[in-house]
């Protein structure tokens, strides 16, 4: 069974079917620049854009990096602040004429690899981190997610730590990877103290690059490893939302 995944991030709209059964993409992935401006309007018309590219006429999974209820965007960090309190299901829906899944980008990423990547099997407690324009949580335990975690902004020396931790923040400082990666374990170290997890999965675009900065982690009692869907999570778990 296909159902097509449309995942929005800070930088980039990316989107393809997805076969379910195998958890993978059915086909190429189509991906545009996010509009910066990025307003709701200018976004509904970008994943029109992509879904429209592959003709499709299903229902379709959108992921969102803010929380999520029923449908409606709660938070907006890295996005225009007018999505805050808005039905963002009904104007994808009316964008494209098809009935819409919306979930928070870090949670369907995090279906995506507890279904089918680094987490499939774990029944302990499972922490994915997306590292990119910020940073995406999703926490699970006993294979249920706890949605809407947005550990990106826990504080760090006084400032969320996505500022400080994310892959952005590493070319926006220009940092080696040896000195991103310390900031990294800083960061995961207090993520540690809070939620005690067995299992730390890596996603995010900067994942296809694990082997330059897992190895530098050290001190983190919980196994650390990459997401085996890589940048493509987000896109399958937006899909598997459609499915409830």
């Amino acid at each position: 069974m296909n159902v097509f995944g449309v995942d929005i991030g800070g930088s980039g709209i990316k989107g393809a079917p997805v076969d379910l059964e195998r958890g993978d993409l059915a086909q190429e992935r189509c991906k545009v620049l996010t509009p910066h401006p990025a307003k709701p309007d200018a976004v509904a018309a970008s994943v029109k854009d992509v879904v429209g590219r592959f003709g499709w006429s299903g229902p379709v999974g959108v992921t969102f990096p803010g929380v999520i209820t029923g449908g409606v965007t709660r938070t907006a960090a890295n996005v225009d602040e007018s999505w805050i309190g808005l039905d963002a299901a009904a104007l994808f829906s009316d964008a494209l004429g098809l009935p819409v899944t919306l979930i928070n980008d870090a949670d369907a990423a995090g279906i995506a690899e507890m279904s089918f990547g680094a987490g499939r099997g774990h029944d302990g407690t499972v922490v994915l981190l997306t590292f990119g324009t910020g940073i995406g949580s999703a926490v699970f335990t006993g294979g249920r997610l706890l949605p809407n975690t947005e550990l990106g902004h826990l504080e760090l020396h006084g400032h969320d730590a996505e500022k400080r931790a994310s892959s952005k923040a590493k070319e926006d400082h220009d940092l080696s990877w040896k000195h991103w990666a310390a900031r990294v374990e800083e960061y995961l170290a207090h993520v540690e103290m809070l939620f005690s997890p067995d299992l730390f999965v890596i996603g995010g675009g900067v994942s296809r690059k694990a082997d330059k900065f897992l190895p530098l982690i050290n001190g983190i009692r919980a196994q650390i490893v990459p997401a085996q869907l890589q940048n493509n999570a987000g896109i399958v778990g937006a899909a598997m939302a459609c499915l409830g």
